[in-house]
């Protein structure tokens, strides 16, 4: 196709900055889960945004942060190969008077990488226009972007200008996926996503971080529109077991018909869904089930 422009976009920042917020803006699809607690993103996401003129591809990384497990040092390592191997990196960040000590480690990482970097100041709504010029004069002096965006991907502000601003940086090239997909996850990995959301918004404190989810069995019922999936919430501790579960199972039944809803959603179908809870201690150091989860 002529003038057809095509490539690939990685999106990093610090934890908590709305780089899956902005991933499912554009895709107009929930793809990433999204919650208020840092590291929600785990595995490095393809998200597909398909046009008549052209065809990006986003990488939706975990934040970039000083690993404190084996699951954290995958995570980061996962955020950092993407730098090279795209065509353009957005690098979120949120607005601050000063340059975030979080946000300088990540720059350091950029200092080698030869992609194009466009820094996108998000949650402009938030703050007054005088931090905004404060945020674009002191991270440009620390470094070199090769353009500044600011914009709220919550309400949609400004994010068609960044997109014209990822379009003139990508090369033509070939549609590399079908028109109408939207991620290359199977549909397994986005329905675990959805359950371990659930558990990000409904857990308090440490008990989130250290849950995963594995989904079992999933299987569509003959003549009938509807699909079983049987799925298995991993936590490290038996106090952390007992929250999930709550005071007579009303914590995971709660979590089981919240996550219910979003599915069906996804998969245009009625849903069964039944909830194990399974105790695997320190399984975030534990290279064995690391592996059998996913993260490798």
């Amino acid at each position: 196709m002529s003038n057809f422009k095509s490539g690939f976009v990685t999106i990093i920042g610090r934890p908590n900055v709305g780089k899956s917020t902005l991933l499912n803006h554009f895709l107009g699809e929930k793809i990433s889960i999204i919650s208020n607690k840092p590291q929600t993103t785990r595995n490095k996401i393809q998200a597909i945004l398909t046009r008549d003129t052209y065809q990006v591809v986003f990488l939706d990384t975990p934040g970039i942060h000083k690993p404190k497990t084996r699951l954290g040092e995958y995570m980061v390592k996962i955020a950092k190969e993407t730098l090279n191997e795209v065509d353009a990196v957005l690098f979120l960040i949120n607005p601050s008077e000063k340059v975030n000590e979080g946000d300088l480690h990540i720059i350091k990482q950029l200092e080698n990488v030869k992609t194009p970097i466009i820094l996108v100041i998000n949650k402009v709504d938030t703050v007054s226009k005088e931090i905004l010029a404060k945020t674009i004069e002191n991270y440009s002096k620390v470094f070199n972007f090769k353009e500044i965006v600011p914009i709220s991907a919550l309400k949609g502000d400004n994010t068609n200008r960044l997109l014209d601003v990822i379009i003139s940086n990508l090369p033509e090239g070939p549609q590399y996926f079908p028109e109408d997909m939207l991620t290359d996850q199977p549909e397994k990995f986005i329905v675990a996503e959805i359950i371990r959301e659930k558990l990000l918004q409904n857990l308090k404190e440490e008990v989130p971080h250290g849950t995963a989810v594995e989904v079992v069995t999933m299987k569509a019922e003959e003549g009938k529109n509807l699909i079983n999936i049987n799925a298995t919430i991993f936590c490290e501790k038996d106090t952390h077991k007992a929250i999930i579960i709550g005071k007579k199972g009303e914590m995971l039944k709660k979590i089981g018909s919240s996550a219910r809803f979003e599915i069906e959603r996804l998969l245009g179908s009625r849903i069964f869904l039944e909830l194990w809870v399974k105790v695997k201690k320190d399984w975030r150091d534990s290279p064995s089930v690391l592996k059998t989860l996913g993260y490798q």
